[in-house]
């Protein structure tokens, strides 16, 4: 775990202020994900690190959503001789990216980079279930919910954290007048 958070302090991607997160929720604390994925050697560093902690994991394909997960899924896969996918959001659903031969049956392991909510990973593991594709895994960078978010499957984080979040409505940062930044927004809906 130190060395991942160390990764992170290297990447200048721990960051300190008042964030709106993907989820919409606001936080105090905020990992900058593009600082380590713009880092060739850093995302080696950390996908080799989940790539050992998932390579005992039945699976046909790895998988990651557009667009964080595709470098840290490309990778893993690339790491453990597997196939990659990846999944887009089309019409505001997620789905997979056309042109990828995927069959009922096969087994996924799904990569994201930062999960606070699971939605993204959700969304995924859903797309997959309407192709009968069963999700064996999910790997993760970062855990933001201190493991509160439960998949339904085997789930490994790199580093798991419990950085508080708060609903827009209630945020103290907003109640302070600290000013709110959006940093690396995906304009995910």
């Amino acid at each position: 775990m130190a060395d991942i958070i160390k990764i992170l302090e290297d990447s200048n991607a721990l960051l300190n202020g008042h964030f709106k997160l993907t989820s919409g929720r606001h936080s105090n604390r905020y990992i900058e994900k593009i600082k380590i994925i713009n880092q060739p050697d850093k995302v080696v560093q950390l996908c080799t690190e989940l790539a050992e902690r998932l390579k005992k994991i039945d699976t046909d394909v790895i998988i990651g959503p557009a667009m964080g997960g595709i470098v840290l899924a490309y990778e893993v896969a690339k790491q453990l001789g597997k196939p990659f996918v990846f999944t887009q959001r089309k019409d505001d659903k997620m789905t997979i990216r056309s042109g990828f031969n995927l069959n009922a049956g096969e087994k996924a392991i799904i990569i994201e980079d930062i999960v606070t909510t699971g939605g993204s990973v959700f969304e995924v593991m859903e797309a997959l279930k309407e192709r009968g594709i069963i999700v064996s895994a999910v790997g993760l960078i970062v855990d933001r919910s201190g493991g509160k978010v439960d998949f339904g499957v085997h789930t490994e984080a790199l580093l798991t954290v419990d950085i508080e979040s708060y609903e827009a409505t209630e945020c103290p940062l907003c109640k302070s007048g600290i000013p709110l930044s959006t940093p690396g927004s995906s304009n995910k809906k």
